[in-house]
């Protein structure tokens, strides 16, 4: 047993009116709605194995099923290690673009002592996202969060526009990945699996910010 993780992109005010006591099981019900149709309704079923999954009675709220990683967090976690293990070799445009982008997400990040030196490359975003307050209960026990993700309509531009820095550079990360991060036999075990869960987190995003939506990861 491991945790998972299950992304939606959510209609902030719809969430905001209702009341906060009932905001996490609304959340939860409306990621794996009841549904017991042969696909015949319109909606599109927990059997979509890659992108996004919408349904016709909650417009407010689509789910996004990552490549091939069976809704588990493992393959976010390791990604966070791979980058930490090659962000040192990467492209000063890069690494400040994916500090950004991945620890508005996934990424715990580096404590302060360990982000070396200034990479002298402003990308228009910040490194952190400040976490959201007054939305949802308090964590009852900090092992066994609530929410894994949480990002207003108000922090998504920023992840969009670091995702946009990054993306166009990514390929240039294929040879020191290959030396520094590269995994055998582990969840993201060499870049094309990198790129392929953050190229994912960059549809997420991007549609999160184009349709002025905010982001949740729920651990199930």
């Amino acid at each position: 047993m491991g945790l998972d993780i299950t992304v939606l992109v959510v209609d902030w005010d719809h969430l905001r009116r209702t009341p906060a006591a009932e905001r996490l099981k609304m959340l939860e019900d409306s990621a794996y709605p009841d549904c017991d149709c042969d696909g015949g309704c319109g909606c599109a079923d927990a059997r979509v194995e890659h992108g996004w999954v919408r349904w016709p009675d909650t417009p407010w709220c689509a789910r996004y099923e990552f490549f091939q990683t069976l809704g588990s967090f493992k393959p976010h976690f390791w990604a966070g290690q791979a980058w930490e293990d090659v962000r040192d070799v990467a492209d000063p445009g890069l690494r400040a673009a994916l500090d950004a982008f991945l620890a508005g997400l996934f990424w715990l990040g580096l404590d302060d002592a360990d982000t070396g030196t200034d990479t002298g490359t402003d990308t228009g975003t910040e490194t952190e996202a400040e976490p959201v307050v007054g939305l949802f209960p308090a964590e009852p026990d900090a092992w066994r969060p609530q929410l894994l993700v949480a990002r207003t309509p108000e922090q998504v531009p920023d992840l969009a526009r670091a995702w946009a820095v990054a993306a166009p550079l990514l390929e240039g990360l294929r040879e020191p990945y290959a030396v520094h991060a590269e995994r055998p036999g582990r969840w993201i075990a060499n870049f094309e699996e990198f790129t392929t869960l953050l190229r994912d987190w960059g549809e997420v995003v991007t549609e999160a910010s184009r349709t002025g939506r905010g982001l949740i990861g729920l651990p199930i």
